[in-house]
């Protein structure tokens, strides 16, 4: 089967707290949702884009934070507290650095109008190719042996 690559959309807080989890990191998406982490398979690529810092925040973070693979298993629900019981995957994130969007914008084909660079990113997680993830990659300094790119 072949690897996807998928773009997920949370605040740079949420984002590096499943990058940072130890034993092993883990992804959440759609405010822990679980029909999208089905579409998510092992093997496949998931980079995280922050458009803020904080979850509703106006800074304007807009980069890639975090950069890994989907580890095997199923997605299942974690207990947060307060009631919120989300969905996840376990990640195994790579070392880099975070990255702004504004320089790539014009090279990203899944940037189909780059005056209207943000809509993609209003669904939340969607797949690219392997070309857009070699570039973010790139752009991240991420150990593209260790993303298998």
């Amino acid at each position: 089967m072949t690897q996807r690559n998928w773009i997920a959309v949370a605040s740079a807080e949420h984002a590096r707290r499943g990058r940072d989890h130890r034993p092993l990191g883990f992804m959440q998406v759609g405010h822990g949702k679980h029909a999208p982490l089905k579409r998510v398979a092992a093997g496949d690529r998931v980079v995280y884009y922050s458009p803020a810092t904080v979850f509703g925040g106006t800074d304007k973070l807009q980069s890639f934070v975090s950069i890994g693979v989907v580890q095997p298993g199923e997605p299942y629900e974690f207990d947060m507290g307060d009631g919120f019981v989300p969905w996840r995957r376990d990640v195994a994130y790579t070392a880099g650095q975070e990255a702004p969007i504004a320089p790539l914008i014009e090279r990203l084909a899944f940037i189909e109008s780059p005056r209207q660079w943000g809509y993609k990113f209003r669904f939340g997680m969607f797949d690219v190719t392997d070309a857009d993830m070699k570039l973010i990659a790139r752009a991240m300094k991420a150990d593209p042996k260790t993303l298998a790119l």
